[in-house]
């Protein structure tokens, strides 16, 4: 996770080799920089500027502004007099509607000449309207190619013509993340309080940050360059000109910088912006296992000389995993050759390769080492969700359920490892609503009989009772639901 062994490079480093090719191409700088990492070794080299890569780089990073109109209804103070409430009706409303706008602010970098912008999902929210402001201060409006909650990511796209064809603006390639080391120099460039375009240095402070809870797939870059409210969206660059990462929140109990920033990782970003350009939708990998990181208590117990890997604790039946031959108590020390250490890191380092792939998963089982190939494929829509509405007197009528999948559990944004009835939609005024049910419960038990799928529910509600037990999960918790009927 951490180079060791090596001098890392510092602020400097490598401008040297850009103080002498300040116009040169990107591809012509990485050359230049991959040389061996070292120290600066004079009083000159700690003075050089990072102008000419802060000239090559901010060109591509943009201005974005969201707007989103809001309508609500303003009630008349009468209505809270419960007279008024009981002449007039519940349902009558002397409301006048009125709109208000909720205006939101952040930045993004071009990524593709032809005009596609990749920022943060919470930057843009629920815009109706999207602006794109270049740094030459013009001004575009912008469409949604996708947008992905999990990762917290937003591809847009502009569209800029000059003499009636399009122009090629200025972009950033994408860094292979994955070459970061703690120590590296970057630079983070964005819109802080809207105050214009501004560039902060730092270096790399950390790398894999799995415990942040900011994004399902959370494995973020941390820095120490100066990340404020508006830099949300904006780059983060390395000495070598290329992207690094999307910068994406702080570390702050003020609301300013306190030095530690996160930014998602580059090859991340990619993958996204990858399905945002060939028209599809967000499709990552599965391979149906669950695990829990391993503790010291547990490499203990397991012989291992040091707390590593993740152990896996579920398989799903016939899925990859198990096909390729893993088994519950493995445990998986890396993919692809990258180390993993808890269940983030290793959905991180499979949801960033390709569905259709084959990844190496290094195993340990009862301490001797394995490598198992698995095929990645999308999580697959077995069973069929069958979506039904449950009718009758019974304490679910009123909900719409459906079998849980792989394939809608990440439509969901649920553990795709869950199985069973899940509500999906609860009818207003109905028996559930009364209850308490909420969409996102997962059915487990009715009376003493496990409810596996909707086909069992529907048979178990099917008669009337005079009373009904129900074993509802939510979340973390089990309910116990015991209604009269």
């Amino acid at each position: 996770m951490m180079a060791s062994g090596k001098v890392f490079r510092p602020a400097v480093l490598a401008l040297a080799a850009l103080a002498s090719a300040v116009a040169a191409p990107v591809s012509g700088v990485r050359c230049a920089l991959a040389q061996e990492r070292v120290l600066p070794r004079s009083q000159q080299e700690l003075q050089l500027s990072f102008a000419p890569l802060v000239k090559q780089t901010a060109p591509a990073v943009v201005n974005i502004f969201a707007k989103k109109i809001v309508r609500q209804r303003v009630v008349n103070p009468m209505m809270e007099d419960p007279f008024f409430r009981r002449f007039f009706g519940e349902n009558f409303n002397f409301g006048v509607p009125r709109e208000r706008v909720e205006n939101a602010l952040g930045s993004g970098v071009i990524v593709d000449a032809s005009g596609v912008v990749v920022t943060n999902n919470h930057v843009i929210g629920e815009a109706d309207e999207i602006t794109v402001v270049l740094s030459d201060r013009r001004e575009f409006s912008a469409k949604v190619l996708t947008k992905d909650e999990r990762t917290d990511l937003a591809v847009l796209r502009i569209e800029v013509r000059q003499g009636g064809a399009p122009e090629a603006l200025p972009f950033l390639r994408f860094a292979d993340s994955d070459e970061l080391q703690v120590g590296d120099v970057v630079l983070a460039i964005g819109n802080p309080f809207g105050v214009g375009q501004t560039v902060t240095s730092g270096i790399v402070s950390a790398l894999a940050r799995t415990t942040v809870g900011i994004t399902d797939y959370s494995f973020f870059i941390q820095t120490d360059a100066a990340i404020n409210p508006g830099n949300s969206g904006g780059a983060l660059v390395g000495v070598d000109g290329r992207l690094a990462g999307i910068n994406t929140a702080i570390y702050s109990r003020s609301g300013g910088s306190n030095g530690i920033g996160f930014a998602i990782p580059s090859n991340m970003v990619r993958t996204v912006v990858a399905a945002a350009m060939g028209g599809k939708a967000v499709v990552r990998p599965w391979v149906g296992l669950g695990g829990q990181p391993v503790t010291n208590e547990i490499a203990q117990s397991l012989g291992l000389a040091r707390p590593q890997g993740v152990l896996v604790n579920e398989i799903y039946p016939g899925g990859p995993a198990e096909r390729a031959g893993i088994k519950a108590g493995d445990v998986v020390t890396a993919v692809d050759g990258r180390e993993v250490n808890d269940p983030a890191s290793l959905r991180y380092r499979l949801g960033t390769r390709p569905v259709g792939a084959d990844a190496r998963l290094d195993v340990l089982r009862r301490g001797q080492p394995l490598a198992l190939a698995v095929k990645l494929v999308a999580p697959p829509e077995a069973p069929p969700r069958q979506l039904t509405r449950v009718a009758g007197e019974n304490p679910l009528a009123g909900a719409t359920i459906a079998n849980l999948s792989p394939a809608l559990a990440e439509e969901l944004q649920l553990d795709a490892m869950r199985r069973g009835v899940i509500v999906i939609a609860i009818e207003r005024g109905g028996v559930a609503a009364r209850l308490g049910i909420q969409p996102g419960d997962v059915v487990v038990q009715i009376g003493d009989q496990p409810v596996p799928d909707v086909a069992a529910l529907v048979r178990l509600v099917r008669d009337a009772r005079p009373q009904w037990r129900l074993a509802i999960q939510r979340g973390d918790r089990l309910l116990q639901f015991n209604i009269r009927g």
